[in-house]
């Protein structure tokens, strides 16, 4: 019949034409095959970004030049004067003299840097003329009171250092860090028999060579530090014979000199400071005079105010006041620093902007003309 289906083919089994490779070898070629064909794929298919285009980098500082950019004008703003001298380590061991005895000596560089200019405090000479300042003596009694001291006071006021002080090295390096100017106490004998501990005082019954030699004691106690500051007047700066020896040996190693002297005549060692070129500054106002009226707060702001007062052909004023350190003082200061912050009559400096220095000293001061910068 002509729908019936005709007899069925037998299965032939397919075989790989001849000359093809076969076996595992085949396996492996057919993968790499696959492979790049998946990879071929991938590339033409798939977004990619944009390539990186050289021209078009070296053109675009080309670009901005064309379209410059206004930006806003900030307003002039005067550099931070450095509160302290930046000396490098070898300009500093300069200042210091080994002696045999082990002690470290203040000392004259070879390149003529006094230790009273290199490490006193600056600061910015276009302030108001009339200027005033602050000296905290007697510091280093209390640990306390010292720490408030030389983190809460202002930068501008002076400290000056009882040499008995405990690691006084370290509170002065702290006071540096503060910015602080520092001064050493001149260890004086007391009428009463007072003194401070393991200190040998500069005694008018001893020889000169004996007081110089206490006086270098004292002087090794710490580093960094300006000059020495006289308390009080008496027979060690009233007597030339005894003053001699003591100011040259300050003289000699280049330190600075401050006197508290009520009194109106010149002592004997102002005349040997002026003879023999050395840093000096004298005061007679003791702010924490007991009795005074308004008390320390009025003494402040009369300070102030005296030395703010003008007229006509006449230079500007300048004083500095002494006083010791309590939590009343240190309160009082901190408050009138503010006051002082709202007024453009006086300025406030440290010490040193209240030495003078005569012809002697200038000559010595030229040695070294950057000593002369403010």
């Amino acid at each position: 019949m002509a729908d019936e289906p005709g007899p069925r083919k037998p299965f032939v089994r397919w075989h790989l034409p001849q000359g093809l490779p076969s076996g595992p070898f085949a396996a492996y070629l057919l993968v790499i095959g696959l492979t790049v064909a998946c990879a071929g794929l991938v590339y033409f298919l798939v977004d990619r970004p944009p390539p990186l285009i050289e021209e078009a980098v070296a053109a675009a500082p080309a670009a901005s030049q064309t379209k410059p950019v206004n930006s806003l004008k900030l307003p002039f703003r005067r550099p931070r004067p450095l509160e302290f001298r930046m000396l490098t380590l070898a300009e500093r061991d300069d200042m210091v003299e080994v002696t045999p005895d082990g002690l470290r000596l203040p000392k004259i560089s070879f390149d003529g840097w006094m230790p009273w200019i290199a490490y006193a405090r600056r600061y910015d000479p276009s302030g108001p003329t009339a200027r005033v300042g602050l000296l905290m003596i007697n510091v280093g009694a209390d640990e306390a009171l010292m720490t408030r001291v030389i983190d809460e006071l202002p930068g501008e006021v002076s400290l000056a250092f009882l040499p008995g002080t405990p690691d006084l090295p370290r509170w002065m390096k702290r006071a540096h860090a503060h910015i602080h100017e520092t001064y050493l106490l001149m260890p004086v004998e007391d009428p009463e028999g007072l003194g401070e501990r393991g200190i040998r005082a500069i005694s008018p019954k001893v020889d000169g060579a004996e007081n110089v030699k206490r006086l270098q004691e004292t002087m090794a106690r710490g580093e960094g530090y300006v000059g020495f500051v006289m308390p009080t007047p008496g027979p060690v700066s009233q007597s030339e014979e005894i003053a001699r020896p003591i100011v040259k040996e300050i003289a000699d190693r280049g330190l600075g000199l401050i006197e508290i002297n009520p009194g109106p005549t010149p002592t004997a060692m102002y005349r040997l400071a002026t003879k023999l070129g050395v840093g000096y500054a004298r005061t007679s106002t003791v702010l924490d005079y007991k009795l005074a009226r308004n008390g320390l707060d009025g003494n402040l702001d009369r300070l102030a105010e005296w030395t703010g007062e003008t007229w006509p052909g006449r230079p500007a004023r300048h004083d500095f006041g002494v006083l010791q350190p309590d939590d009343e003082a240190i309160d009082a200061i901190v408050a009138w620093r503010r006051r002082l912050a709202h007024q453009n009559a006086v300025s406030l400096v440290p010490i040193i902007g209240h030495f003078e220095c005569r012809s002697a000293c200038m000559e010595r001061l030229q040695r070294q003309p950057d000593q002369l910068r403010p």
